[in-house]
């Protein structure tokens, strides 16, 4: 890869001979030059310096090999370091542009005594399609060193830089502590922060007198939804709604299709004491944000044990009811590592958040332009039968909940409640003890002991099967390194079939609880 580096500008007014070369004769204004253009193509970066050496300013960019690297991933951006051989030295990051410039070179002869006019010689060495700026700011240097207690300063690069192999009383030398951070600002440009007052300290306001002991508050005020919240551990469970949830939904239920949804819901509680919510979803055409108003109307939600993360029917206790034993939640995470015969990056469900997903300084993620939707209305306001869409809006598949032989969950972690498994080996797992239930547990409710961990290895299993038989069979199970900052993995489905985040079921070591008492509080 060729590459021009522009330390100034250098600005020429050729004249043509006609034959490609150029002289510097008097010209009449407006004359013009022409010139045969090549095929090479070239790459420049515009230094933010003063090349003396090459060879210093190529090994400052990491090298010939660097640069290709990151010409090849147009989403990468151009790493500089002014101390190479510095590992803590904090890049300088250049964006990565199009352009249509011309490397130029231009060669001016006069000779020694001569009164007459240089002679000027120009040809077109290539085509420069794309230009690295380096137009941010540089992130603050930190240097290994120790102050000592005289002023003086030492380097530390010796003691905490490993550079050959040592022995073990290398690792016991008594090193100054130095634990630089990996970066200390995530942008390399300037951005404007506009500062609001906050409303809950402001002179005078009845909640910034009540909340006196505590100095830091939220901007906005909580949102209250107004749902019953019950430990397992707890002697009673609620009989009906909070008298706040009870007007919160007769407000905000407006709607004729409000009306529907609370039917429906009502006839499901009546059908199945328990719920998750995104069974509800998927059962019931409702937009979220009134989802969030109509379940605390008709059930409260279990905070711990075997129905945690679940909405129960006002005035059931699962605790007391052997039968509820099916409507148990069981929280299973697919199983990744080449142990299970095949890889992270092997597996084709996607995971729902990812550290990859984290953009460092040197990647640029730009948003993707969607395309304008234009629908016809009638002179009523309301869409013509033809161009009513034929799927619910808000309704989620039934594979948000359910699972079969054969199929992929559409996650890495479910939440699935023991009567959507719908596999005839769990379920035998699952009524080993029927009619034999004495005591309910908190970690296994009413199943057997161990019975959530043979399940999970039943449900392991099969999903192995189901990767195993997508995956061609001659191509062998390897790791492909991703770079941070990429997406991992890209999704086809469309984004009306997709979870909301706020009705995902949790990833890692993030707790589904947790989640859904957020959107509550």
């Amino acid at each position: 890869m060729d590459m021009t580096v522009n330390s100034t500008t250098l600005v020429t007014e050729p004249v043509s001979e006609g034959n490609g070369k150029l002289l510097d004769a008097p010209l009449a204004l407006g004359s013009t030059a022409t010139l045969s253009l090549t095929d090479k193509k070239l790459v420049c970066v515009e230094y933010p310096g003063f090349v003396i050496s090459v060879d210093n300013m190529l090994d400052s960019v990491g090298g010939e090999q660097a640069l290709t690297k990151t010409y090849a991933d147009s989403s990468k951006r151009l790493e500089l370091r002014f101390r190479p051989k510095d590992p803590y030295c904090h890049p300088v990051c250049g964006n990565r542009y199009s352009s249509n410039n011309l490397l130029l070179r231009v060669c001016r002869r006069k000779r020694k005594g001569s009164s007459g006019d240089a002679h000027i010689t120009m040809e077109i060495l290539g085509l420069i399609g794309t230009t690295y700026k380096f137009q941010g700011m540089a992130d603050f240097q930190y240097l290994a060193m120790h102050n000592e207690p005289d002023g003086s300063k030492v380097s530390l690069y010796d003691k905490v830089i490993l550079r050959k192999p040592e022995k073990k009383e290398f690792f016991d030398l008594s090193v100054p502590l130095f634990l630089p951070p990996p970066l200390f600002s995530r942008l390399d440009g300037p951005v404007d922060y506009f500062y609001r007052p906050d409303s809950m300290h402001r002179e005078g306001n009845m909640q910034s007198l009540l909340l006196n002991e505590n100095l830091i508050g939220p901007n906005r005020a909580r949102r209250p939804h107004n749902a019953i919240f019950v430990n397992f551990d707890e002697k009673s469970i609620p009989t009906e709604p909070l008298e706040a949830a009870k007007i919160n939904w007769k407000k905000n239920s407006i709607h004729h299709s409000d009306i529907k949804a609370e039917e429906e819901m009502r006839k499901l509680f009546e059908r199945r004491p328990i719920w998750s919510r995104n069974a509800v979803k998927a059962n019931v055409d409702i937009h979220p944000e009134k989802l969030k108003l109509l379940l605390p109307y008709l059930a409260y939600y279990m905070l711990t044990g075997p129905w945690r993360s679940l909405w129960v029917r006002f005035g059931y206790d699962p605790r007391t009811n052997p039968e509820a034993k099916i409507y148990q939640v069981l929280d299973f995470r697919i199983r990744c590592g080449m142990k299970h015969g095949y890889g992270v990056n092997d597996m084709p469900v996607k995971a729902k958040r990812s550290a990859y997903h984290y953009c460092l300084p040197t990647t640029v993620n730009k948003a993707v332009p969607q395309p304008a939707s234009l629908k016809e209305f009638t002179q009523d306001g309301t869409l013509p039968s033809s161009a009513k869409p034929s799927s619910l809006r808000y309704i989620l598949k039934e594979s948000a909940y359910v699972f079969r032989e054969g199929m992929l969950p559409p996650y890495r972690q479910m939440l699935y409640q023991l009567c959507d498994l719908d596999v005839e080996q769990i379920k035998g797992i699952i009524q080993r003890n029927d009619g034999k239930e004495e005591v309910c547990d908190e970690r296994d409710g009413w199943c057997l002991p161990q019975t959530a961990d043979d399940l999970r290895d039943i449900i392991s299993s099969m999903i192995t099967q189901v990767v195993r038989a997508k995956r061609p069979a001659s191509s062998s199970p390897k790791l492909k390194p991703v770079r941070a900052g990429r997406k991992m993995e890209e999704s086809d489905e469309d984004d009306e079939e997709e979870y909301d985040d706020e009705y995902k079921p949790s990833e890692g070591s993030e707790n589904e609880m947790e989640t859904e008492m957020l959107d509550y509080m």
